[in-house]
């Protein structure tokens, strides 16, 4: 099958200190800035600096002014004081009164638990996803992934999910939808992306990834917020007994710490603490010391939600949990060597960055 001009691929990585936030919101205008027809972006956590958010504003408006439809759609506000371990929103306030002050059309979409996506359709043939928020530190301070991913059929997909959204302003129920690989192009090979949404494909994604992990046959490396998935650790630590895959990478030690303190708190859950402790001693998986959340202080995570398994990345907004199946969100897996490359190489400068973090 012959690619087209527009199936390609490109990847934006960030990290704490290494890019200004400027440099990020022109990437993102500049995506933006192509639009035509449409701009749908379904966003968890917006809230810009005047600075940034004049960028934003000028982009938008600039694309409405040549005749594209924005429209937005976002988690809706939850408790001031959320029950973290219910899976309830953490995010500070705000999102709400920024969006609706664009001026754009707008939907807040409730559900039990997150409407955590972070992605844009462009003119139903481009797609901006990955794990960054639309935030001052997500651009700043935080570990993030962005792909930008021209292909009409991946975002057919997109769209589909977005429009569940829109209609029902509600997650619950939605992202059961039927896909399949497309042909991409990176770095003028051939590779191939398929996408998954939850909470309709949520099991399924949750047991891909572990499959995908047992099968391992040359490499596991995660870059990960959070690895909290009973399934995706029981393969871990099956994988590493065996000894014959190599196991590394780089995870928020602050954020996973208070996950421990959720799981003294169940029982059904307490067997999770020593068997990560295991994977990570095992692995020897370096830890990154972010600050403790609350809805004030210096948001720094290690934010992105990457598993790279031998040539297949896998990536989005989806965090390894048990509660990103009920969440809204997306989830890629790319078969590509020169990609997964360059995710590999990102991967140990975090590791070599964050190493001597105790």
């Amino acid at each position: 099958m012959n690619n087209s001009a527009q199936d390609q691929l490109s990847v934006l990585f960030l990290a704490e200190g290494e890019q200004q936030p400027d440099a990020v919101m022109t990437r993102l205008t500049d995506f933006i800035g192509r639009a035509r027809a449409n701009l749908d972006f379904a966003l968890y956590d917006m809230r810009f600096s005047d600075v940034l958010k004049n960028h934003l504003t000028t982009a938008l408006r600039d694309a409405a002014g040549r005749g594209a439809q924005v429209r937005i759609c976002y988690d809706g506000d939850k408790p001031l004081n959320p029950n973290l371990a219910a899976g309830q929103d953490p995010a500070p306030p705000g999102t709400s009164a920024f969006v609706q002050s664009l001026g754009f059309p707008w939907r807040r979409i409730a559900g039990m638990k997150l409407m955590h996506q972070k992605f844009i359709v462009r003119d139903q043939s481009s797609v901006w996803t990955g794990s960054l928020n639309m935030t001052d530190d997500a651009f700043t301070l935080m570990e993030n992934n962005v792909l930008e991913i021209d292909s009409p059929a991946l975002a057919r997909f997109y769209t589909q999910d977005f429009e569940q959204l829109w209609e029902k302003e509600n997650f619950d129920n939605t992202g059961n939808i039927k896909t399949n690989a497309v042909q991409l192009v990176f770095a003028g090979q051939p590779a191939t992306a398929r996408v998954l949404f939850s909470p309709g494909c949520g099991l399924e994604i949750d047991s891909e990834v572990a499959r995908r992990v047992r099968s391992a046959q040359r490499r596991v490396r995660i870059c990960s917020l959070l690895i909290n998935s009973g399934t995706l650790i029981s393969a871990l630590v099956d994988l590493l007994r065996a000894g014959r895959v190599a196991v590394s990478g780089i995870y928020d030690r602050t954020q996973m710490s208070d996950v421990y303190r959720q799981w003294q708190e169940v029982p059904q859950n307490r067997w999770k603490i020593p068997a990560l402790q295991d994977v990570i001693a095992r692995a020897k998986l370096v830890g990154k010391n972010s600050t403790p959340y609350s809805s004030t202080s210096r948001h720094d995570y290690m934010h992105n939600k990457i598993l790279l398994v031998d040539d297949t990345v896998i990536t989005g907004s989806y965090n390894f949990s048990r509660s990103a199946q009920f969440n809204a969100e997306n989830i890629l897996f790319i078969e590509s060597a020169p990609l997964a490359e360059a995710y590999s190489t990102y991967i140990d400068h975090l590791m070599q960055k964050y190493r001597g973090h105790a």
